[in-house]
């Protein structure tokens, strides 16, 4: 844990209205940590070429996320208004689907 000089918290993490220590990802709605998260794995996707993998910690919580938004899309208990998006980024996913190098 981080010590401040004499405890006193950085103003970007105090909430004025309640005193209390805040987080930043503690104060977004729900939709917003969605959209947040969808535009992580889509930026990711797009830069690195490939999708995030099982065997790097610093992207399991991306493949988490994907994981746990695809069971919800083949349960039919996802928000109609984010199935499209979602399914947009499978449609990305499938493009860098590892393949079998001796196809």
């Amino acid at each position: 844990m981080r010590t401040y000089h004499r405890g006193q918290v950085p103003s970007d993490r105090f909430h004025p209205s309640t005193g209390s220590r805040t987080k930043e990802k503690e104060e977004m709605t729900q939709d917003e940590k969605w959209l947040m998260n969808y535009q992580e794995v889509k930026d990711f996707i797009e830069t690195n070429k490939r999708n995030p993998s099982k065997h790097r910690i610093e992207e399991h919580d991306m493949l988490n996320w994907l994981k746990a938004n695809r069971k919800l899309v083949n349960a039919g208990k996802m928000r109609s208004e984010r199935v499209e998006k979602f399914r947009e980024l499978l449609a990305m996913t499938e493009q860098y689907r590892r393949k079998n190098q001796y196809e």
